[in-house]
């Protein structure tokens, strides 16, 4: 079975064919294109929607023609899905900009009522937790249920349990802001750039990981819930009353700021198995990626009796494309719908 996939959530266009066995635990990366908007939003120090939406306009067929690895002259006409083999069309529906997510989700459905394949929606929030069913050269377990999952990404913060494939429980979120977007705060804070995230851990590990106590959010509350909006006024009123800061003095609140962020995360992650105990743990999400993160939940995860298996997909499959999309629609019992019954949402939450 094969699989077009389409990602249009945000600022990354992407295509991807993905391709899985009905007995296979993994699904393989075909082919896989992300055309980047972060050196067009840089100078805004964020995602612009609209400039986004109409960035996604040009480049959805260019992008889907690549992925699908069309020869440059047949690009601009409508592709022969029968001879790439493709059985299904897969888009992200939601949560995201409705802008961005509407060329994606128009395009699918156009797709669909010319070639008369069926359609799969996903919830990009899926796509994260699995990206850890992806193939890759450097993994060989596949994640078993039953299962915890962390997505850890700039809209979002949450620990989910699940029984099977797309089976979710909530087990805690953010009250406030989500990580993510705490790392993007603090790096604008400090004058750092956009996309922020990247850029405060890399600052982070030449400073002082205690050179302040910043507080971790909800520490002291019996719950798996996160908070980062008290983190942020914290480092919001370091840098106040720092005035001018030293490279160092930048460097030392990065490390300490991070520090904190993943001290909550680790915190509300084991709270989480002990209400919850099992073997294998996904980590996902944009932060997935952040290199300190990955470390210290592997230490706290092989400390558990019996020890967690960490399930943390590469860098790449961290940040937004359309090998994940495809990945979650492969496990989706494949149940389409038809192109008019294609809609998008804002907020679109895993569980009802």
């Amino acid at each position: 079975m094969r699989i077009l996939a389409i990602e249009t959530s945000c600022d990354e266009t992407a295509a991807a064919v993905m391709e899985r066995t009905d007995t296979s635990p993994w699904v393989k990366t075909i082919t896989s294109v992300v055309a980047s908007q972060a050196k067009l939003h840089e100078k805004y120090g964020g995602v612009y929607p609209e400039v986004a939406s109409r960035e996604h306009i040009r480049k959805i067929l260019p992008v889907i023609a690549e992925a699908l690895d069309l020869p440059l002259h047949e690009r601009g006409r409508l592709p022969n899905f029968s001879a790439a083999g493709i059985d299904y069309l897969a888009v992200t529906v939601g949560p995201g900009l409705i802008g961005s997510l509407l060329v994606g989700t128009q395009t699918i459905a156009s797709l669909g009522y010319a070639t008369g394949l069926p359609i799969l929606p996903v919830n990009h929030l899926a796509g994260h937790i699995y990206a850890s069913f992806i193939a890759t050269e450097s993994v060989l377990t596949a994640p078993d249920f039953p299962l915890l999952s962390l997505v850890v990404s700039g809209g979002h913060t949450m620990l989910i349990y699940m029984k099977g494939h797309h089976q979710y429980e909530l087990i805690g979120q953010t009250r406030d802001d989500a990580a993510g977007e705490a790392f993007d705060k603090v790096a604008k804070l400090l004058g750092l750039g956009y996309p922020g995230g990247p850029l405060v851990s890399q600052l982070a590990r030449k400073g002082n990981r205690h050179a302040y106590k910043f507080p971790i959010g909800l520490e002291h509350e019996d719950t798996c819930d996160f908070s980062f909006s008290g983190l942020k006024t914290a480092v919001l009123r370091e840098v106040q009353k720092a005035g001018a800061l030293s490279e160092q003095g930048k460097a030392d609140i990065a490390a300490s700021f991070e520090r904190a962020a993943i001290e909550a995360l680790l915190l509300k992650t084991s709270r989480a198995l002990q209400s919850r105990p099992v073997r294998h743990f996904i980590l996902g999400g944009g932060v997935a990626a952040n290199n300190y993160l990955r470390e210290r939940l592997a230490t706290l995860l092989a400390h558990k009796t019996p020890a967690v298996t960490l399930h943390v997909p590469p860098s790449h499959l961290c940040t937004d494309n359309a090998e994940v999309i495809g990945a979650a629609a492969a496990f989706s019992n494949l149940v389409p719908i038809a192109p008019s019954e294609l809609k998008t949402y804002a907020r679109y939450p895993l569980t009802s």
